[in-house]
């Protein structure tokens, strides 16, 4: 999240009490990623989160918002847009699409546990059955057509060793997406974009005194599409159960992540011979993104960029060290 477009106290505050949310309170801006203007602004009411959207048009927002109330719906913990009294989710501010969602509580867990990643995968494994009746269609934008495009325009900036590592690994991606069994795998809505810091924990209250997890939401649905549901998998698994420092599998969060997953929607066997060529295929989508945003930047008041060469070091491992039946699923 970023801070590209300016938005004034009072004009957060005209636009809050339009929707109703009741009056502001307090709002700052918040960083650590880079695609929309993002602020948390809180009322007499409750906290939200208010986005103005960089890239994504009119037309293209109300399948991101509508399938999160949608998932909301259906009982997945994920931010509620706030509508207008016409029930409309998409709004405008300062000439940008608009939207206000309810801030989830906790805080996102950057050092997960096998239980995080239990918890991370039994809740996709949900959110991929609670959108299979989501009735509106769009793909995801970041899949192997804008690798396509994107790979050329990126390839100048990199060294010639990385250049010839992202030829050979899209033309290994697009012989994949050719495959009978690529074209078997199940689809749906998916969050595409589902990292640590996407998702929000908060400390079990009990006698216990275990101090266990307790997922509270996933957020940040502006990458969302329908692809494959395993595109999704393995978006997690580079990111949840990998060594950050090397970019190496961790088989024991893999493999909880995995099994917790399966328990709610098992994987056919398709999904199981693709898991490798899809776990690279995840890696290679966050490389190019990086390298993308990193060499061809805009401007923005609060930005931090990600570093490109962390998804290098995941790409080269899973292919490597693919992912094989001793770090899936042992049951």
């Amino acid at each position: 999240m970023a801070v590209y477009t300016e938005v004034s106290f009072d004009e957060a505050k005209e636009f809050l009490q339009g929707l109703q949310l009741g009056t502001l309170q307090t709002m700052a801006g918040c960083s650590g990623g880079i695609e929309n203007t993002n602020y948390f602004v809180t009322t007499d009411q409750a906290p939200y989160v208010l986005t103005l959207f960089e890239r994504l048009s009119m037309e293209q927002l109300p399948f991101y918002l509508r399938l999160m109330k949608h998932l909301a719906h259906h009982g997945i913990p994920v931010p509620d847009p706030a509508a207008n009294r016409d029930g409309d989710v998409v709004h405008a501010l300062k000439g940008k699409p608009a939207a206000v969602v309810n801030r989830l509580r906790g805080k996102s867990e950057l050092a997960p546990t096998v239980a995080h990643c239990q918890q991370v995968g039994a809740m996709l494994a949900r959110m991929h059955l609670a959108g299979r009746d989501f009735s509106m269609l769009q793909p995801n934008l970041r899949a192997l057509d804008w690798w396509n495009e994107t790979v050329p325009v990126v390839l100048p900036f990199v060294p010639d060793e990385q250049a010839a590592l992202l030829r050979s690994e899209l033309a290994y991606q697009n012989h994949v997406a050719t495959l009978a069994a690529y074209g078997a795998l199940p689809r749906g809505p998916i969050h595409a974009d589902l990292f640590r810091d996407n998702v929000m924990f908060e400390t079990a209250d009990d006698d216990a005194d275990t101090h266990a997890p307790v997922l509270t939401g996933f957020f940040d649905f502006y990458f969302a599409g329908v692809d494959t549901w395993l595109f999704d998998i393995a978006v997690c698994l580079n990111d949840w159960c990998i060594d950050l420092a090397t970019g190496a599998c961790n088989a024991e969060r893999t493999r909880a992540f995995m099994e917790a997953y399966a328990t709610v929607r098992p994987l056919t066997a398709q999904e199981r011979q693709l898991l490798p060529a899809m776990a690279r295929a995840a890696a290679l989508r966050f490389w190019i993104s990086r390298l993308w945003d990193l060499h061809l930047p805009r401007e923005a008041a609060v930005l931090q960029a990600h570093d490109p060469e962390h998804f290098h070091r995941v790409l080269r491992q899973r292919i490597l060290y693919p992912l094989t039946s001793s770090t899936l699923i042992t049951a």
